[in-house]
């Protein structure tokens, strides 16, 4: 029979043909990125190439895979780190602030068989997931302020996100790796213009409040310092009233007969007797 093949070229060819179709049906190549779930008629039975946390590279299971031809497909699943993009989900905070969030969730699937059985695809389960991840956005930011966003409070927001996410998550075999806020602003327009009012106001009354405590602080401290210097000068008074009359003669003087600062003072003139009191200490004692 096979020296009745290799006369017949057409036959022999045909042959071949079904050997490679068949051979290209029960072999498959399993890239190190994706991971497998081998279904038998519908249903799955097997996993290859399954993610594991940790496993050095060329040690996965990747490679070349023989499976029952006709009978057995592959279902193919990503390995990597996959996105969900949220875009324009608007948030009130407890401020009563609207605004316009930007968000992404990235996640891995941890559990082909649980993903293939909940889902079917890496895109159905980021589509089951991009409401969820809203839901969660609207609940953790709607008992902040807005200014939290602003704040290291902000890591804890994203934290409680990813774990109230990751809940719903596993149902589809997968595990959320990180949740960020891409941009959190408020609406442009009267919104913004009147948060921008209500920021200006907090600070304009915030600032005068400073000022307000700088005077009295100050008031404080110069009615000390008066009340200091008043013993002080009693102090002196009363050991040698002599020295004091003299020192307070001394000031005053310093003060009368400064050196004129304007043609007004240089005009200045004073008209006193020798025996004036004022002038009590340039007569000597």
């Amino acid at each position: 029979m096979i020296a009745r093949l290799f006369k017949n070229p057409v036959a022999l060819g045909a042959v071949l043909l079904g050997l490679l179709f068949l051979l290209a049906n029960t072999l498959a190549i399993v890239p190190e990125t994706r991971q497998g779930v081998i279904v038998r008629l519908g249903e799955p039975v097997r996993i290859v190439n399954r993610y594991q946390d940790k496993t050095p590279f060329g040690q996965t299971g990747a490679g070349l895979i023989a499976r029952l031809p006709f009978f057995e497909q592959i279902v193919w699943i990503d390995k990597r780190i996959l996105d969900v993009e949220m875009e324009q989900q608007q948030v009130l905070s407890t401020d009563q602030l609207r605004l316009q969030v930007d968000a992404f969730a990235r996640f891995r699937i941890v559990d082909p068989l649980r993903m293939y059985i909940a889902a079917g695809s890496e895109e159905r389960v980021a589509d089951e997931l991009r409401p969820i991840l809203g839901s969660a956005l609207r609940n953790e930011l709607g008992k902040r302020p807005f200014a939290a966003l602003l704040s290291p409070e902000r890591g804890e927001v994203m934290d409680n996100i990813r774990t109230g996410l990751n809940r719903v998550a596993r149902q589809y075999g997968a595990d959320i790796v990180d949740v960020r806020i891409k941009r959190a602003d408020l609406p442009d327009g009267t919104p913004l213009d009147s948060a921008y009012q209500r920021m200006r106001t907090a600070r304009q009354q915030e600032a005068r409040t400073i000022e307000a405590q700088g005077r009295k602080q100050a008031a404080i401290i110069r009615a000390e310092a008066d009340a200091s210097a008043a013993r002080t000068y009693a102090e002196s008074f009363g050991k040698d009233a002599e020295f004091y009359d003299f020192y307070r003669a001394m000031r005053s003087y310093e003060t009368t007969f400064r050196k004129p600062t304007s043609e007004d003072d240089a005009k200045s003139s004073f008209v006193l007797s020798p025996d004036n009191e004022y002038l009590r200490q340039f007569r000597g004692r």
